[in-house]
């Protein structure tokens, strides 16, 4: 358990992390999801205060932690003057309901904070549009736990209240707004499509990594644009594409929606036509924040995604990001054994990276270090697709 007191502010809520370690995973491994996850709390606008976790080997199909646990959370919750209970791992409808009846405070699970960060972040119409689908594909099961107030509390006659035929027509409603945004999506599809036909035939590179890495920092130092990036998860929710001339090469630089560990399958299919402009791509961008701790993680969710949308055999260039902030730990001399946290830079390069060839770069955006060089590894993956579909010179000059 991890405590992490602040003092109150007026504007933000104040929260608990919640997580299970287990076979899956281990007690390091329960600690990075949740220090995730605390940045994802940062982010929707909550402090959080103290990292609960226990060892199970399953959830609990009622409360998800044992019954202890919660007694301890609940009463931590209660001195603490806590705004919100955050578990990592997507709770079932039940859990939901059951936790919140014990707790008396918001509880949310992983997936709905993500949904509240894409809520708030979501610019165009076809954002907004992709998020509230997600949002209520999430909300359709969980319905219940909102009219609780109607519930049926005792059997017998005259006893019967509205609750049931009020969940019926909401649920209704619900599947109606579903089909609705459905079919809004597949216009905006059909739109998206056209916009992407009318670009002609020039070499598309999209940009795609985890969240947070400096996809769009490194947009914007490529394409000299000013789209919003800052250190927080999901600053991009909305794709951007901006035509630049590397040299005598024209061709599209795309920016696409991070990818994060745990993501909702509900939101990869309203996020499908945002990942339409990767699955269409010629060359694939694949940013790695490489002073994170667990970047090989990330690298491994990443090509997991793009699996699932039959784009990981695209020629990919890796663009390691944020060298500058690039740290490790010194091996004790009498260590037989060395550990991923204690290979420098150099190491690094001359490990798996190395076989990438000329296709790995590593750079830092922020202080613009080796950006030359990411320019032509660009330049010359870009110009091999560019000359086939051009057999005839049609280079700038």
């Amino acid at each position: 358990m991890i405590e992490l007191k602040k003092k109150r502010s007026s504007e933000r809520e104040r929260c608990v992390l919640v997580a299970i370690v287990n076979k899956q995973q281990d007690e390091e491994k329960a600690l990075e999801y949740l220090e995730e996850l605390r940045f994802l709390a940062d982010t929707a606008g909550a402090d959080t205060v103290h990292m609960f976790t226990q060892k199970l080997s399953q959830p609990n199909s009622k409360t998800f932690l044992g019954t202890g646990k919660m007694e301890e959370i609940l009463g931590y919750v209660k001195a603490e003057d806590i705004d919100m209970v955050v578990f990592d791992d997507e709770l079932t409808p039940s859990q939901l309901k059951n936790i919140e009846a014990m707790m008396e405070v918001k509880v949310m699970d992983r997936t709905n904070l993500i949904l509240d960060i894409f809520a708030a972040r979501a610019q165009t119409s076809y954002a907004r549009t992709q998020v509230e689908l997600a949002q209520y594909q999430y909300l359709l099961p969980r319905l219940t736990r909102m009219w609780t107030h109607l519930e049926r509390q005792k059997g017998g006659i005259g006893m019967r209240g509205p609750g049931e035929t009020q969940i019926e027509t909401d649920r209704r409603i619900i599947q109606q707004k579903i089909s609705q945004l459905k079919k809004k999506l597949q216009k905006i599809d059909v739109q998206m499509s056209t916009q992407r036909s009318n670009r002609g035939k020039l070499t598309r590179v999209a940009l795609v990594g985890y969240t947070n890495v400096g996809k769009s920092t490194l947009l914007n130092l490529l394409c000299k644009t000013d789209v919003l990036a800052e250190n927080k998860l999901f600053a991009t929710l909305d794709t951007t594409v901006r035509k630049i001339n590397i040299d005598n090469l024209p061709l599209l630089l795309t920016d696409t929606v991070g990818f994060i560990r745990k993501l909702p399958t509900q939101l990869v299919e309203s996020f499908k036509s945002t990942l339409d402009e990767v699955r269409e791509a010629d060359v694939l961008m694949h940013v790695v924040d490489i002073s994170h701790p667990n970047f090989m993680e990330h690298i491994d969710s990443v090509n997991g995604i793009l699996q699932e949308i039959e784009s990981l055999d695209k020629p990919t260039i890796m663009v390691f990001n944020k060298i500058d902030a690039f740290t490790y730990e010194e091996a004790d001399e009498f260590d037989l054994e060395l550990t991923p946290r204690n290979y420098d830079l150099d190491h690094w390069k001359r490990s798996w990276m190395n076989k990438i060839g000329e296709r790995a770069v590593f750079i830092s955006a922020q202080d613009r270090n080796n950006i030359d060089e990411l320019r032509r590894t660009v330049y010359r993956v870009a110009s091999e697709i560019h000359a086939s579909r051009f057999p005839f010179n049609t280079f700038l000059y």
